[in-house]
């Protein structure tokens, strides 16, 4: 399952990143179980896939006929998604660039962000995500629906300085043109390596007009 797991650490920068991802797969390679839940049925346009990692859930998407975008900022991981779509003969645009940084040009019929590491800041980052999602798109989040602040803080960071499920939810909630259609917990099936201590996940699925 692809996705970034916050108590392994939210790095800030390309080379920690490129560090955590180290010399072997980190992921399983399958695409995240909420994705397949919520996008199988639907029909394909335009994806951007923010925090794309080692791309299971981009090349998902390519082998059904979406055209993605997936970003991080991890060179060595995109290279991984990259060798990966090549032999699934998926094709992805992949793109080594934060979601800050990202211009701003392109509006997506779904964004999805799995376990995102995006720092809360003044808020400016989660208007800039919305802004990624064209109008009649969705928006897919999932986070954990709990992390251990204790062992975050080992490994570095204060899980409170990143955008959180509730932050989207409070930025949403009653915000003309945009529809909640699923805030749930959900029960998660975790494959073996990094965030197999975690049994559910919060899902976000929103619908912009």
């Amino acid at each position: 399952m692809s996705g970034h797991t916050p108590e392994h650490g939210y790095h800030r920068d390309a080379n920690d990143w490129d560090e955590r991802y180290g010399e072997d797969q980190m992921w399983s390679g399958h695409p995240n179980e909420q994705l397949v839940v919520e996008a199988s049925d639907l029909s394909a346009g335009t994806a951007l896939d923010v925090g794309c990692g080692e791309g299971a859930d981009a090349i998902w998407l390519a082998e059904r006929g979406w055209r993605v975008t997936g970003i991080d900022v991890s060179a060595r991981a995109l290279g991984r998604a990259a060798r990966a779509a090549e032999v699934a003969g998926a094709e992805v645009d992949w793109r080594t660039v934060a979601l800050a940084d990202l211009p701003d040009a392109s509006a997506y019929d779904l964004v999805i962000a799995f376990y995102p590491a995006l720092l809360r800041g003044d808020g400016a980052i989660i208007e800039a995500l919305l802004g990624f999602v064209a109008p009649g798109g969705m928006l897919l989040v999932v986070h954990h629906a709990s992390v251990d602040r204790e062992r975050a803080r080992e490994h570095g960071f204060d899980p409170d300085d990143y955008v959180r499920h509730q932050d989207l939810i409070d930025t949403l909630a009653g915000r003309d043109g945009w529809r909640i259609e699923v805030a749930e917990e959900r029960g998660r099936t975790a494959p073996e390596g990094p965030g197999a201590h975690h049994h559910a996940d919060c899902v976000l699925r929103v619908r912009r007009a």
